[in-house]
């Protein structure tokens, strides 16, 4: 997974990417990794992975991972190629979900570009700029459709709900805020449209406020009421406070996470939110060779599941052998979750579910 970090100068993006992939760096059990300066490769916290690792002892141990890429270069005119706006817009459309840090707080000593706090003209500026993209590339697709259209009547429908998606965009509207059925949301993804990207608004704000409680804080609110208008996400942070986490052993984070009235950190918390905003859960392989977690969308089927681990296991699949998490946790090893019928043999239609430990059966 792929997670492109947006927003102004001056608004914690990079003060928030710089916490993430320290906290990466930092931590004991969590592999992390830079590609690029710009670019950071943070495991997924998975407290169950971790207590099959106690029971298994495995000599290799891989989490799931997500990829941020800090996304720089951003001024208006981004997508008439001003500043780094190509490679800008290039970099989100390569993201599969979008990080929008919008400055949420007050102080003096940090310069905002456009004078004041404003989330709502702040949010616009940069989509303003990836609606115009848009734009461009769905004038595009519209004009392959009505040269489709003379030779076959079924596209009219596809066209029409073209310019539909193009009647929102030019009303200043985002892609996600068109309202769709199934087919048509899959014709929508066919566009690649930047504003059709699922987006997540990370509110930044300042340690005071977090502590006080973001219920009325108006900037925050503000964020709410334009995610609310286009089915996006909204995760109030603090990147200041992230910062200080990153530096953190396990014992100083838990303490500084209570006092706060956190049960988790601010990057565990976005991560469980693109989770589900992206609609994926993770299947369990455990076994003294490994412990690892792999990543699926909800609703796929073991037989798919099985191809993320190599294309021969879904080419040649046979049965999986699942147990629940907790079911395994509760009898303390395979042998008595086995003993206890709790291990399942499951064939081509079973649906796969969060916390599975499954082992494939294959053969090609």
């Amino acid at each position: 997974m792929k997670l492109g970090i947006v927003g102004l100068p001056n608004v914690g993006k990079s003060t928030l990417f710089n916490a993430i992939t320290n906290a990466g760096a930092q931590s004991a059990n969590y592999p992390f990794c830079t590609i690029e300066p710009n670019v950071g490769v943070v495991a997924v916290p998975d407290p169950r992975l971790d207590k099959l690792a106690e029971m298994y002892q495995p000599e290799k141990f891989t989490p799931a991972t997500i990829e941020f890429v800090d996304i720089a270069g951003l001024v208006k005119g981004a997508s008439k190629g001003e500043g780094l706006g190509n490679k800008f817009l290039s970099n989100i459309r390569e993201c599969d979900a979008i990080v929008h840090v919008v400055r949420c707080f007050d102080n003096d000593d940090i310069i905002h570009v456009d004078g004041s706090v404003d989330p709502k003209r702040d949010i616009d500026t940069i989509n303003v700029e990836l609606i115009l993209s848009d734009i461009e590339m769905l004038d595009r697709r519209i004009d392959k459709t009505q040269k489709l259209l003379k030779g076959d009547k079924k596209y009219q429908t596809e066209l029409d709900f073209f310019k539909r998606v193009k009647e929102a965009l030019d009303a200043g509207k985002s892609a996600r805020s068109v309202e769709c059925t199934e087919d048509e949301a899959e014709l929508l993804k066919s566009v690649a449209l930047l504003t059709n990207k699922p987006i997540i608004y990370a509110a930044n704000v300042s340690e005071d406020d977090f502590a006080k409680g973001i219920e009325n804080n108006k900037y925050v609110n503000s964020v709410k009421e334009v995610a609310a208008s286009e089915h996006a996400a909204v995760l109030p942070i603090c990147a200041e406070s992230e910062a200080e986490i990153s530096d953190m052993d396990y014992e100083e984070k838990a303490m500084f996470l209570s006092e706060m009235g956190l049960e988790s950190s601010g990057l565990d918390r976005l991560i469980t939110e693109c989770y589900s905003l992206l609609g994926l859960i993770s299947y369990l392989t455990a076994g003294k060779p490994e412990v690892r977690a792999w990543t699926i969308t909800k609703g796929t089927k073991a037989p798919q599941a099985a191809g993320k681990i190599h294309t021969d296991f879904e080419r040649g699949f046979i049965r999986a052998e699942v147990v629940a998490f907790d079911d395994l946790m509760a009898c303390g090893s395979m042998a008595a979750a086995k003993e206890k019928g709790l291990v399942r043999s499951e064939g081509k239609d079973y649906v796969m579910k969060d916390g599975d430990i499954v082992l494939f059966r294959f053969n090609v």
